[in-house]
């Protein structure tokens, strides 16, 4: 069995990601955050470690898709 633990994002965020992810195959905004993390780790740990530019962009698109402001 898998442990689970929570994140909160404020609800206008939510429901821009809602508004986003329609058409797509995310089903929910925690399928979309899951795919997120796990892309970042997965290129952290290829890496050894993220360069400022990588941040930057990971940034950027996190940015573009209403999870930063």
């Amino acid at each position: 069995m898998t442990d689970y633990t929570t994140v909160s994002i404020p609800k206008a965020l939510s429901e821009r990601v809602e508004e986003t992810i329609e058409g797509t195959s995310f089903s929910s905004t925690s399928d979309l955050v899951r795919f997120l993390l796990r892309s970042i780790v997965i290129q952290h740990e290829k890496q050894g470690s993220l360069t400022e530019a990588e941040f930057d962009e990971i940034t950027e698109q996190l940015r573009d898709l209403g999870y930063l402001e």
